[in-house]
């Protein structure tokens, strides 16, 4: 593009954030987003054009108007857990309740092969995991393998990897949400293969009051990870009145939020599997309090409050 054609298309935009100033914080980062992309195109063709110092200088300006709104971007974060993922959440409380259903039919389906077939369980989990189990259940410790590891160490390695998981089960989403169901029925299944394996062996009640200490979080936020990617891909495949890219600017949007909100309940989980769940002989009422601790939690963050949330917004 000629550079007398590239001020002619965006002189008007230029003037506008100098001399009609954002006063949004969100507004402003999109104004500075925005400048520094068309500042990049300048420096890339025009580098040594009074345009390119121009446009150098209003990025300048607007970025440090956002560094002086430093403070109302700390009130623009607690904003976003407060209000803007809730609604999120709310928005698509239909896809959570799918991938909630997906998972947990694959899990279902998963446990009931197990029943049937006494190699299921290896295939899904594999023998060492199996064997490995075996030997600390012949030693009276068949939740050993939460204690093969120092705490710290397993506290990081688990809480990256269940990110890169969930994040794995979210972009899997591009693939028409294909991607993503199929995710969701390979941890579907090994969560039922898993579950199952310990009440075959008489470890049933004993499994859930040790493993769902930090299971309910990380499994909860499996699925609300899932409907992210449902949300992404739905977006692609059924964009409704809006133009397909615009559709996925908003379900990528959207999906990234709940992302976003996911991150800090995949820390706890992490840290809940890394420091407490190794401790199995716990009292059963302290394992009891955690585990409705943490599905109450789940249940009034991701169900309840956003439909109070909701309700409160609505005209009367």
């Amino acid at each position: 593009m000629r550079e007398g054609l590239f001020i002619k298309k965006n002189i008007d935009k230029w003037k506008q954030y100098q001399y009609e100033p954002a006063t949004d914080p969100d507004e402003m980062a999109g104004q500075f987003t925005d400048l520094v992309n068309d500042l990049g195109y300048s420096k890339t063709f025009y580098p040594h054009s009074k345009v390119t110092n121009y446009l150098n200088g209003l990025a300048s300006r607007i970025y440090l108007g956002v560094y002086r709104n430093k403070k109302e971007e700390t009130s623009r974060i607690v904003r976003f857990w407060k209000t803007e993922l809730p609604i999120v959440v709310r928005r698509y409380h239909r896809e959570i309740l799918y991938a909630f259903i997906i998972f947990g039919l694959f899990a279902v389906i998963a446990a009931f092969s197990a029943a049937h077939d006494e190699t299921f369980v290896r295939g899904v989990l594999g023998d060492g995991y199996v064997d490995m189990t075996e030997d600390n259940i012949a030693r009276g410790d068949p939740f050993g393998i939460y204690k093969s590891d120092d705490q710290l160490n397993m506290f990081l390695r688990i809480a990256t990897n269940n990110i890169e998981v969930s994040f794995m089960i979210f972009i899997a989403g591009f693939i028409l949400s294909i991607g993503t169901i199929w995710q969701l029925f390979q941890n579907g299944v090994m969560v039922g293969a898993f579950q199952y394996y310990f009440f075959s062996k008489g470890l049933g009640l004993q499994s859930v009051l040790v493993i769902w200490i930090h299971g309910t979080l990380e499994i909860s936020s499996i699925i609300i990870a899932g409907a992210a990617g449902l949300v992404l891909g739905n977006s692609i495949l059924f964009p409704g009145t809006h133009r397909r890219i615009d559709s996925l600017k908003r379900g990528g949007k959207d999906g990234i939020k709940l992302m976003i909100g996911l991150v800090p309940v995949f820390i706890v989980a992490a840290f809940l599997e890394g420091f407490v769940t190794r401790y199995s002989r716990m009292p059963i009422w302290l394992s009891v309090s955690i585990l409705a601790g943490s599905l109450f939690f789940v249940i009034w963050y991701f169900v309840v409050y956003p439909i109070k949330l909701e309700k409160k917004s609505r005209p009367v």
